[in-house]
């Protein structure tokens, strides 16, 4: 049975860790990146485009994303990897100026999960871009991806 629990995913400016990345092509590589604390309008995710309000928008933008990778990950990579416990993958993006996912920054526990957790991010859907002053800015976004691996039990014979 799968269980992923993604805590309240949050939309930030800085960050200074790593181990995967990779710039999408289909996007551009320069551009104004804009916190999510000031940001006039967020990034709005297929599907989100009726939401009267930028507070709705930013709520129906972080559940998509969480619902995506809920649907998408494979908790059993980390039980195959012999893992157990909480497991916590840490994922950063920005959605560029126009609507892509790029430089995609993942720290997890294991490289396998490093890789799983950049597949699903890298399969997300392009979004309407955020703006700002009535133009297309970059906007950073970070969630913790957290799940719980049941200790495997074997039985003796």
């Amino acid at each position: 049975m799968k269980k992923l629990i993604l805590l309240s995913a949050l939309l930030i400016s800085a960050y200074s860790f790593g181990q995967i990345s990779q710039k999408n092509p289909k996007s551009e590589s320069n551009g104004v990146e804009v916190s999510s604390d000031i940001v006039e309008t967020y990034p709005v995710y297929p599907g989100c485009e009726k939401k009267a309000s930028n507070s709705k928008n930013r709520k129906c933008l972080v559940s998509s994303i969480s619902e995506f990778i809920v649907r998408k990950f494979d908790t059993d990579k980390a039980k195959d990897l012999g893992l157990s416990g909480r497991q916590r993958i840490a994922v950063i993006f920005k959605i560029d100026k126009k609507g892509y996912v790029k430089d995609i920054r993942i720290r997890a526990p294991h490289p396998r999960l490093e890789k799983e957790a950049f597949r699903v991010i890298n399969m997300l859907p392009k979004m309407k871009p955020g703006t700002q002053n009535g133009q297309p800015v970059i906007v950073p976004y970070s969630l913790p991806i957290v799940f719980q691996v049941a200790p495997s039990t074997t039985t003796k014979p």
